[in-house]
């Protein structure tokens, strides 16, 4: 196997880590990205199809000539492009619809859970919001918290962690009548609340085989300390001190393949990466979510620490020729920052704010971190932020203290107006130092 031409499809940090790592591949020929960013712009070319356009993207893979399809959101697995793909005989790193519902359907997620004896927390759905509200008094007065959660894809924003009761009801209204994430939200799923530390492990799979990524941990809230509202996340890092041999192996054996296994005997082909979002729960590991492709930001902390070349790795998962399971060890400690502006979390974003001194954090890192674009734009000759989380600020070192405080230090001096991130993340890597 030799001179790959590779097409990424999405325009995110997780898709601009993505370019970043398989370029550096000796067997990758070519790569292109559609519809890409700025900082992608600088690594490869970049074509303006939008990633719910499917039909333009099947066909430009097949225009292009492209050996291999790496598809870095969710909306376009759930949407088809993996089966629409394979269908012309271009392989495709992602699920088909049908397993990308193992993410876009937490109905189907949870009943899968349930049915193959994957460890979750217990949970009922409902189509009715007064029924959902009856269930949560109920399990409010007999002491008892929940989590409530939208049915369908809601960029990792439908995710309610509410410690009231009125809370827990305002999060059905918000989700079932105010219709804040459209149809998604037409059915919720309410499940017991669990408490823990959480953690990430994603693996690389054929539909059978594993190659299991070094554990990662995000940083969904939005204020220091895991408080205030859920994001799409506000930063990431790898690997995790508190993941033994022991407890991947058992979150190995108890949840990615009891996963696999359950949808290949369903009649469900996957070939992609599968992302299991964990808690520990004294100590034994519960599936919080499951998702169909590699998470954002954790993309930009588990990539970085990867010391071997992926390209191949994707490639044989695409075409179902994974050759062993194993487990892929970091090389190193790496840390992202994910800058996002000010109101981020609580209202509307404001683009178009111009972005300074992305030189100074560039010439910080050096060789030791790289800044990924997430959300940003030229305008007028300007690099300006586009909404939501605009940079992912990663550095990387043997300690995990050193790549932490590049990280952080590098982010101080990128400057755009209402620019924030959080100083804290990491914090239980160094708790547990």
């Amino acid at each position: 196997m030799a001179g790959i031409k590779v097409l990424v499809v999405g325009r995110g940090g997780r898709e601009h880590a993505l370019v970043w790592k398989l370029k550096q591949s000796p067997q990758c020929r070519e790569i292109i990205c559609a519809p890409g960013n700025p900082g992608i712009g600088a690594l490869a070319e970049c074509f303006p199809i939008l990633i719910t356009d499917t039909p333009n993207l099947v066909d430009f893979a097949q225009e292009q000539e492209v050996d291999l399809v790496v598809v870095g959101p969710e909306q376009p697995l759930a949407d088809g492009l993996a089966d629409d793909l394979r269908g012309k005989n271009i392989p495709c790193f992602g699920p088909g619809k049908a397993g990308a519902r193992i993410e876009w359907s937490k109905f189907f997620a949870k009943n899968f859970m349930h049915g193959w004896g994957i460890p979750t927390a217990p949970f009922a759905f409902f189509n009715d919001p007064e029924k959902a509200k009856n269930f949560i008094r109920k399990k409010f007065a007999a002491g008892e918290q929940v989590v409530v959660k939208a049915d369908g894809l809601c960029e990792g924003k439908g995710v309610y962690v509410p410690e009231t009761k009125e809370e827990a009801l305002r999060a059905v209204d918000r989700i079932m009548v105010e219709r804040k994430f459209g149809s998604s939200g037409d059915y919720v799923v309410i499940e017991d609340r669990l408490y823990g530390e959480e953690l990430t492990i994603q693996a690389i799979t054929d539909g059978c085989k594993l190659v299991i990524l070094p554990p990662a941990q995000d940083y969904k809230r939005r204020e220091v300390g895991d408080k205030g509202p859920m994001t799409g996340g506000m930063g990431a890092y790898a690997p995790v001190p508190i993941v033994t041999e022991q407890l991947l192996s058992e979150i190995k054996e108890t949840i990615l393949l009891p996963a696999i296994q359950g949808l290949n005997r369903e009649g469900i082909p996957y070939r992609g990466a599968l992302y299991a979002g964990l808690m520990l729960v004294e100590g034994k590991p519960y599936v919080i979510e499951f998702n169909c492709r590699l998470g954002d930001p954790e993309a930009q902390a588990v990539l970085p620490v990867i010391n071997e070349d992926i390209l191949p790795l994707f490639f044989a998962a695409a075409n179902g020729q994974l050759a062993e399971d194993r487990v892929i060890p970091a090389s190193r400690c790496a840390l992202c920052v994910v800058m996002v502006p000010q109101v981020y979390g609580y209202q509307t974003q404001y683009p178009n704010q111009v972005i300074t001194h992305l030189d100074w954090a560039v010439d910080i890192l050096k060789e030791d971190g790289f800044v990924f674009h997430a959300n940003t734009k030229w305008q007028n000759g300007k690099l300006v932020t586009n909404g939501g989380r605009v940079l992912g600020v990663t550095a990387w070192d043997k300690r995990f203290n050193r790549a932490n405080t590049l990280a952080n230090y590098a982010a101080s001096k990128i400057c755009f107006d209402g620019s924030y991130f959080r100083p804290d993340i990491g914090y239980h890597a160094l708790i547990h130092c």
